[in-house]
């Protein structure tokens, strides 16, 4: 009884809800109440026994280790098919429907204000992928409570930090390492058109609807290792703190260049011409 009452005191799931939606497919809703300072960081995700599990435990580690403010009260949503989250999409998170069919095509989670949007398909709450992706979506969640709204931050950094966050999570629970996916991410962007044509184009990476269509036109994995080394390059050169920061001066002023110059002491024409330079002399 004890050790129930202490894994409340942690994290106090209010409901557990499986609602069948369709033929084949699933939604589950899981309300969350988080008290971090309760929460011990795992170490090991052979504990990890259900979805509840994973997200504590990645909530345990982003909280206390990375320092990562996550909102008190958020709801995860999990379907079990594209069809399911696709519809949970416009009736969980109010996503414009045109939006949402576009988003399921290439998408298997979103990260909303206080929401988690994933499409299971078929993965266990260990599993390494899946790990990543509900760490890259609850930094997503993180971000946007920093900046009290969504689409305030340069989108190339806020879905670069998200996976740099994911790596260092799975780093923490020994299943991956920072240093690995920067290698293979390395080897990933060598022949990416932005670094052929010698032109990042941070002007349109920095919007959502920008970025969308940059992965759409030269491919998803390419555009998000490009976007983690960019944003990777910026914390070993800051220090990840100071991205923290860059994401709550993005609620005190709504101007996406002051932002990041005052942040960051640089406009983002010279760090776009500073982090290509990198990324050539990296990639070679």
């Amino acid at each position: 009884m004890k050790a129930v009452a202490q894994r409340l005191a942690g994290t106090l799931v209010v409901a557990f809800i499986v609602l069948v939606t369709g033929c084949g497919s699933s939604r589950v809703v899981l309300p969350f109440a988080l008290d971090l300072t309760a929460l011990t960081p795992p170490r090991d995700p052979a504990g990890f026994t259900s979805n509840e599990d994973a997200v504590r435990g990645i909530a345990a580690i982003m909280g206390r280790e990375l320092g990562l403010p996550l909102p008190a009260r958020f709801t995860v949503f999990i379907y079990s098919g594209r069809a399911g989250f696709e519809r949970g999409l416009v009736e969980d998170a109010h996503v414009a429907p045109m939006r949402a069919a576009e988003l399921s095509e290439f998408a298997v989670g979103i990260g909303k204000r206080r929401l988690l949007l994933l499409n299971d398909e078929g993965s266990t709450a260990r599993g390494r992928e899946w790990l990543r992706l509900i760490a890259h979506e609850l930094a997503h969640v993180s971000q946007i409570e920093m900046a009290e709204g969504e689409g305030r931050a340069e989108q190339w950094l806020a879905e670069g930090m998200a996976e740099w966050v994911a790596f260092a999570v799975l780093e923490r629970l020994s299943l991956d390492t920072i240093a690995n996916r920067r290698a293979v991410a390395t080897r990933g962007i060598r022949n990416h058109a932005a670094l052929v044509a010698a032109r990042l184009d941070l002007e349109t990476l920095g919007n959502p609807r920008g970025f969308t269509v940059r992965h759409l036109r030269e491919g998803s994995l390419p555009t998000y290792q490009l976007a983690f080394l960019m944003a990777d390059y910026l914390i070993t050169r800051d220090g990840f703190e100071r991205v923290v920061e860059y994401f709550r001066s993005c609620e005190r002023r709504r101007d996406r260049y002051a932002n990041f110059r005052d942040t960051f002491g640089q406009g983002l024409e010279d760090f776009e011409q500073e982090v290509l330079a990198h990324l050539k002399r990296v990639v070679r």
